[in-house]
């Protein structure tokens, strides 16, 4: 199975920037897409962004079009997400994932990291 572990989360505010970072590592040949979700007490996760592991294809939620960005690192086994002009209502613990199909449901993934907190204060 694949290990994931997300860094790069804490306390900014609103405005600025992050980028998180996810380190893959395991049987990863068994992987085809790694993205980013995000959730909050009380609420659904949130798809945010994926990307396929050898090809390198992308897609998002239209939430974060033109402001997040999700690229990889395939000799570094890492994925990362590039937060720009960061809101208040980002505030969230995120989460990266792998599966083994292209998808943007929790339930296309069966790989998650533990999560890295992201707060945004106004």
């Amino acid at each position: 199975q694949v290990q994931l572990v997300e860094s790069g989360g804490g306390l900014v505010q609103a405005g600025v920037s992050l980028r998180l970072s996810c380190a893959p590592s395991g049987e990863m040949y068994m992987t085809y897409t790694v993205g980013w979700f995000r959730q909050t007490p009380g609420k659904e996760r949130e798809f945010i962004a994926a990307i396929t592991w050898r090809g390198g294809m992308t897609y998002y939620a239209d939430s974060v079009k033109g402001r997040f960005t999700i690229s990889r690192d395939n000799a570094k086994n890492t994925v990362y997400l590039q937060m720009n002009s960061l809101k208040p209502e980002d505030t969230a613990v995120y989460y990266c994932a792998a599966g083994g199909s292209y998808g943007s449901s929790p339930s296309d993934f069966d790989s998650w990291g533990q999560g890295t907190q992201v707060t945004v204060s106004s």
